[in-house]
């Protein structure tokens, strides 16, 4: 019987293991470590055991085939004081009522009808635009205010960046407070600490105030997600409590919101700084729309468009990376996995690997032809995740990036702030540390015409 080489990795550190690296820099600690011991590369941070995979049928082994045998990795459990037991942090029976009462508020009839929103959205957004302007091209107002009226309904959240703001705050504020050597508790009176507090304490106040005006209203808006979760009954009749409902509105505005901001925020960085790409994407705009604003029936019509927001996701992935924490001995690809291994892998090594993507640095929204999509294994470009816990907005992300890309670029260009670099800060999700500031100039608009 032959017997498999024992695995290569970096040498741990006494007590914190490999922790100190993955702190500095974790994207580029896995790269080195994928492209120096190979697919399979065991770790330790303090003390638990990872292994890092970087082989598309050992992802797959994991999300699809042994899903049943792994729960959340243990890093992503440390957000749960923002997310509570939200579709992302919920395990078994749970997560499996949530995702069931969630799905038809994400079916493509809805995407259309919310379609309008996200238009809308991005054109106030840049109504306060003005050519020449150095500006940040975080679009997160936009997306907030998108994610709110989908989830509440129209004027039910009357300031979204009060919820986005807050959001940022909580987010930061439980990195820094992981980043420490030794994490104090959260009761610890720390300056993460209390801006946690004060950030959670704003969007609960917030939600549960919306929550309690949707249950009494006698006429409510069937439109939005709020209102199929309050109306959800399970087969014995229980709804939701308002503590569950709170958990899952959290949940899904980060992960409405935040994606989607990241996504479009990177492809406004690629095109400012490819002006090619820039140029074929505005053609593609005038030719299809004419002038109009895009609609939902035009996504079709913009592949190019499509294709920027897909290669801007595989440079830039909203999550780095993630994990699956074991809950019984198994084996993945021949290799030994005890109970309480944390697999770890990363959608930026994957993205980035030469074996799938030529030349992987380098953008290239032509990349994303039918028969290239088609030739890429499963499992290489997961942005959204993949298998049974794949991003259950998948299709209204990529719809809403779309669209208000469209609507961006059909009335400005971008060039990049000639003293602006752009820094990497991975927590929960990738965001650019100092944002990311551009210098917009307005079109000259192409006349409506017919369609």
């Amino acid at each position: 019987m032959e017997v498999a080489p024992p695995l290569r990795g970096p040498k741990p550190r006494w007590l914190i293991g490999n922790l100190a690296e993955f702190r500095a820099d974790r994207m580029a600690f896995f790269t080195h470590c994928a492209r120096t011991y190979g697919d399979v590369v065991p770790l330790r941070l303090l003390n638990h055991r990872v292994l890092l995979l970087s082989r598309p049928d050992l992802i797959e082994d994991v999300l699809v085939t042994q899903s049943k045998n792994f729960i959340k990795h243990f890093g992503l459990r440390l957000y749960k004081p923002l997310l509570g037991d939200g579709l992302v942090t919920a395990e078994g029976d749970r997560w499996r009522r949530q995702r069931k009462l969630s799905a038809p508020a994400f079916q493509a009839s809805k995407i259309a009808e919310y379609s309008k929103v996200m238009v809308e959205a991005t054109q106030r957004m840049i109504g306060g635009w003005e050519s020449g302007q150095t500006r940040d091209a975080d679009v997160s107002r936009a997306t907030m205010e998108i994610a709110c009226n989908t989830l509440f309904g129209a004027d039910a959240c009357p300031n979204p960046e009060v919820v986005g703001e807050a959001l940022i705050d909580a987010m930061e504020a439980l990195t820094r407070r992981w980043a420490r050597t030794i994490p104090l508790p959260a009761w610890f009176p720390t300056p993460e600490n209390r801006l946690f507090r004060r950030a959670t304490r704003t969007i609960e106040q917030l939600v549960e105030g919306i929550v309690s005006r949707s249950r009494s209203n006698s006429a409510p808006d069937r439109a939005n997600l709020l209102s199929s979760l309050l109306a959800a009954r399970d087969e014995n009749g229980s709804t939701f409590t308002n503590a569950q409902l709170l958990d899952e509105v959290r949940t899904l505005f980060l992960a409405g919101h935040e994606t989607t901001a990241l996504a479009l925020t990177y492809s406004l960085y690629l095109l400012a700084t490819h002006p090619a790409a820039q140029s074929k994407l505005r053609e593609e705009l005038d030719s299809a729309l004419h002038g109009s604003p895009p609609a939902y029936a035009d996504l079709d019509r913009l592949p190019f468009t499509r294709n920027v927001v897909t290669e801007s996701m595989r440079l830039y992935p909203p999550a780095d990376f993630l994990g699956r924490e074991a809950v019984v001995d198994c084996t993945v690809g021949g290799i030994p996995v005890r109970k309480g291994t944390n697999l770890f892998m990363s959608q930026w090594v994957m993205h980035h690997d030469a074996r799938y993507f030529t030349d992987p640095q380098k953008f290239d929204p032509d990349r994303w032809t039918p028969a290239f999509e088609k030739s890429l294994p499963r499992f290489v470009y997961f942005p959204f995740g993949a298998g049974p816990r794949y991003c259950i907005g998948q299709t209204f992300a990529m719809a809403e990036a779309i669209l208000c890309l469209a609507v961006i670029c059909q009335r400005f260009t971008f060039g990049v702030d000639p003293n602006f670099n752009l820094e990497l800060w991975p927590g929960i999700t990738l965001r650019p540390r100092t944002g990311m500031r551009l210098v917009v100039q307005e079109r000259i608009p192409v006349p409506p015409g017919s369609r």
